[in-house]
Formats: C-alpha cells, sequence, structure tokens
C-alpha cells in the first residue's frame, strides 16, 4: 500500500456525510485558479467525450465552447450537484465508505478531480477506480491548490508541503499497476506556485492561489 494507516487519519473522523449535508455554494479556490483550470480543460478535454467530474459540487469550471457527449458528476451533496448545469447526470456516494464506482469498464474518455483529492483515504482504491473506467489512452486531470477543510483532509496532506503534495497525487498514478505493469503513463506535472508567503495564503491575504494539476493517461 502508498500510504501507512497513521497517515490516512483525519482530524474529524466523524461521518462524512455528516459534514457534507449542507450545500456550499462557494467556490474553494480564487478566479486565477479557476482560469488556468478551465483552460487546461479546454486544451486537453476533446469535444464529444464523456467525462467523469468526480467529487464535484455546484461548478464544474469545464469550458462551455467545447460540446461534451455526457458529463457524468458525483459528490457528497445533492443540492450542489442538483444546481450544477454542467452535468447530465450525477450519483451520490462516499468514497471513504465504499470506492467502487457505480460505472462501466473503459466508459469514460476523462475523469476529472478538483481541488479534493486531499480527503480521499484510500486513493490507491480510487485511483484504481479511474483506471478502470477510463478508456485506453483516457485521461485524468486531478488539480489542487493549497486550501482544504483541514480536519478533513488526510495526515499525509496536511503535514506535507506543496512540493511533497505534488508527489503524492504522482504516486497514486504510479500505485495503479496490471499485470505487474503501470495503469498510467509518467505523470505529467503543471505548477503555478504562488510568491505571497504560506501563512499569509493560507488566511486569504493577497496574491494568488497556487496551481497544481498532475495528469496522467490510461495505457493501452
Amino acid at each position: 500500500m502508498l500510504l501507512q494507516r497513521h497517515q490516512r487519519i483525519k482530524l474529524d473522523e466523524t461521518d462524512d456525510s455528516l459534514f457534507y449535508s449542507f450545500p456550499r455554494f462557494v467556490t474553494h479556490v480564487d478566479e486565477g485558479f479557476i482560469d488556468q483550470l478551465t483552460t487546461l480543460y479546454r486544451n486537453r478535454l476533446k469535444p464529444q467525450s464523456r467525462v467523469l467530474d468526480l467529487m464535484s459540487s455546484w461548478v464544474s469550471h469545464l469550458p462551455n465552447d467545447i460540446e461534451f457527449a455526457h458529463i457524468e458528476g458525483h459528490g457528497m451533496n445533492a443540492e450542489e450537484l442538483a444546481k450544477n448545469s454542467q452535468l447530465d447526470h450525477y450519483f451520490i456516494q462516499d468514497l471513504n465508505q465504499n470506492p467502487k464506482l457505480p460505472l462501466s469498464d473503459q466508459d469514460f474518455d476523462a475523469v476529472l478531480i478538483c481541488v479534493s483529492v486531499q480527503y480521499l483515504q484510500y486513493p490507491e482504491a480510487i485511483f484504481s477506480e479511474i483506471h478502470r473506467i477510463l478508456k485506453p489512452g483516457g485521461i485524468s486531470i486531478v488539480s489542487f491548490s493549497n486550501r482544504m477543510f483541514y480536519q478533513k483532509a488526510i495526515a499525509a496532506w496536511r503535514e506535507g508541503t506543496e512540493t511533497s503534495r505534488v508527489e503524492l497525487v504522482k504516486g497514486y498514478f504510479n500505485s495503479v499497476q496490471v499485470n505487474n505493469l503501470p495503469g498510467f503513463n509518467s505523470p505529467e506535472i503543471i505548477s503555478t506556485q504562488s510568491k505571497i508567503p504560506l501563512f499569509m495564503q493560507m488566511l486569504g491575504m493577497g496574491g494568488s492561489d497556487p496551481f497544481y494539476a498532475v495528469i496522467a493517461s490510461r495505457n493501452p
């Protein structure tokens, strides 16, 4: 296993469904981050593709000028997902309780996780599922900044640095093996770091949110 037991611990171990039971109609990153993410999606996602927005909310940040065949949403709050006009369909599931996705093998061209990967207690299982549902050559884009619900992030994330978090997500992709061969190609990293001191970033004082994306494609 990639993570040790103590690295999976959350400060708040109460049922996640309670924490996410009320909607939060806010964006958890600034406009600069969102613009970079939408541009990345525009450059990497293909028209008429099938997209899974995993751990989504009331916005998906997908470009409006690309027509997709289907956008599936997943999350923990039905009100948030119902308000997301870009989703064609959505489902509710606590991935920390049940990592098995109710989706068919090789059914999606792209799987996205935006500013939520830090809450996965069993990411190895989830990334194995991402591999399963992606078509050969399908892409996965995991984006994040330095913001989080601190009490719900796993210890490996809370206690890490921005650099170590990038390595952590790379490790999630690299943990997927099929017949002793890598399930994903070598992950690509895109980063725009903030020049504002960390403590000021955490307080939301000035500057822009750092932007990180780890991108990998399913091997044939």
